[in-house]
């Protein structure tokens, strides 16, 4: 049985900071105890990461959002260097692509990735993220 009083983490990667402001309140609002990172590019958050597995691994967020496209590295290329560097052994991270693409090959090439749970499409809103975390909160 897992503590229930321990907060759900999660790591947003998305360049958009307008968009990363208003993901946290909805993420807050939905979900009363949260940590919440938010990285404005996938080098940054694959900085992160592998800081975090090195030090202690148990403090790897329980959820990623991610974003396909931003500068610098892009959501594909996190994904693949995530993956390179073996950055989540455990499996503790669970991925979701989050993303205002509407292009089936890009729901597709996300469901792929067997690190991928699921594509959901922008704009969040809190039924969306109730629905993400559904799982979490009836444990």
């Amino acid at each position: 049985m897992t503590n229930t009083n321990k907060p759900v983490s999660v790591l947003l990667i998305d360049d958009d900071e307008i968009n990363n402001f208003i993901s946290i309140k909805l993420i807050k609002k939905a979900l009363l105890n949260t940590e919440i990172m938010a990285c404005l590019n996938g080098k940054f958050a694959i900085d992160q990461l592998a800081d975090i597995q090195q030090k202690d691994p148990s403090k790897m967020p329980d959820y990623i959002l991610l974003d396909i496209n931003m500068p610098i590295m892009n959501g594909w290329e996190f994904l693949e260097e995530f993956k390179r560097r073996n950055i989540d052994p455990q499996g503790k991270s669970k991925i979701y692509i989050i993303s205002s693409s509407v292009f089936s090959n890009d729901i597709n090439k996300a469901k792929s990735y067997p690190l991928v749970k699921d594509f959901i499409s922008k704009p969040l809103n809190v039924e969306k993220i109730k629905e993400l975390f559904e799982v979490r909160a009836q444990i």
